[in-house]
């Protein structure tokens, strides 16, 4: 079905579970999941704080049975993510519904943008408390 999934994560507990039906549905896949966190800037402080969001995937999903691989790319996240989905030949993106608010029910930026304009399949996740 699909070889390669991406997934973006900002660290938020919200992004986790995002991240972790992912991985989920990776490993049912028979899948790599490619886990993004995009950051802006080069201060030492910038790059320490999302090396440490990258290596807390790791951990959460030692042991899962997912082919994992994170990155720390510099970057808008939404921009970060649709341009390593396509270098990668990404079959699929999947993006929680964190920003879903209000009568409209709108997206909120990234995976609004993502959905908008990613050149691969879309899933959109549940990422609210059960």
């Amino acid at each position: 079905m699909y070889q390669t999934i991406v997934v973006g994560t900002d660290g938020s507990d919200r992004a986790s579970r995002a991240v972790a039906w992912a991985a989920d549905f990776a490993v049912a896949c028979d899948a790599t999941l490619h886990v993004i966190h995009a950051i802006q800037g080069t201060r030492e402080q910038v790059v320490r704080a999302g090396r440490a969001v990258v290596e807390q995937v790791s951990a959460e999903l030692e042991g899962h049975g997912v082919r994992l691989r994170t990155h720390l790319i510099q970057g808008h996240a939404a921009d970060a993510i649709l341009d390593f989905a396509y270098d990668a030949g990404a079959g699929l993106i999947i993006v929680g519904n964190r920003g879903m608010a209000g009568k409209g029910r709108f997206l909120g930026s990234v995976p609004n943008a993502i959905a908008h304009d990613a050149r691969c399949a879309v899933m959109i996740v549940p990422t609210d408390e059960t």
